[in-house]
Parts: C-alpha cells; sequence; structure tokens
C-alpha cells in the first residue's frame, strides 16, 4: 500500500526555518518524481519544487528558489523541503506527491501538473509575526 506522510508544519516567524518531511511506503523513493506543492486559503494548489527522476533535475517555483531545498534520504525512504527566510505568503497546507517515472518522462512538467498518482494528507505551514 502506497502511503506518504507529511510532518514538520507549524507556526514560524518570518525569516525563520522549518523542515518538512515526507516519509513514503510501499515504493522506492529514490525511483520515483517526487515533488512538493502547497495551497493558500482560496488559491489553487501550486507546485512548489519537483524532482523529475527522468532528468534528474529539481523544478522550483520563482517565489521559493534560492529559500527552499529538496533532498532525499534514500535510505530511509523520506524526502525533505528545507524552508529558509520564510515569508507570510508562504502560509500554506504542503503536500509531498509521487508518480511513478514510467507514466511520464522527461518533458513532463512535473512543476506546474497535480497528476500525481499518490498524494500525503498535507501539513500546514504558518508564516507570521
Amino acid at each position: 500500500q502506497v502511503q506518504l506522510v507529511e510532518s514538520g508544519g507549524g507556526l514560524v516567524r518570518p525569516g525563520e526555518s522549518l523542515r518538512l518531511s515526507c516519509a513514503v511506503s510501499g515504493f522506492t523513493l529514490r525511483s520515483y518524481t517526487i515533488a512538493w506543492f502547497r495551497q493558500a486559503p482560496g488559491k489553487e494548489r501550486e507546485g512548489v519544487v519537483c524532482y523529475n527522476w527522468a532528468d534528474d533535475k529539481a523544478y522550483y517555483t520563482d517565489s521559493v528558489k534560492g529559500r527552499f531545498t529538496l533532498s532525499r534520504d534514500n535510505t530511509r525512504n523520506t524526502a525533505f523541503l528545507q524552508m529558509n527566510n520564510l515569508k507570510p505568503e508562504d502560509t500554506a497546507v504542503y503536500y509531498c506527491a509521487a508518480q511513478n517515472p514510467a507514466r511520464y518522462g522527461s518533458s513532463w512538467d512535473c512543476l506546474r501538473s497535480t497528476d500525481f498518482e499518490s498524494w500525503g494528507q498535507g501539513t500546514q505551514v504558518t508564516v507570521s509575526s
């Protein structure tokens, strides 16, 4: 059974940091495309970062470049999202998602697609002074 479980969200002040975790089970993380999305109240879900297994590259949305970093610990089958210099506009529920790369190739714009086969339940991040 495929399962993704996020953790690490919370309330922080602007300029502070958080590290989100996405523990996966039921598949091998290192062989999958993995992404983080977020959804703020009243807004559509947006891609934050996507690591596309097919081209071995990570793609970040412009608003988080230089502040957020996606990483993976394959021994723990866990993905992380390190978020530094957080801003109030980063407030949202953050979701991790996974996709078997056999379905899409390197041309898939995984950052702008929500067509992932597996999703976590989300973790709330609130940035406020």
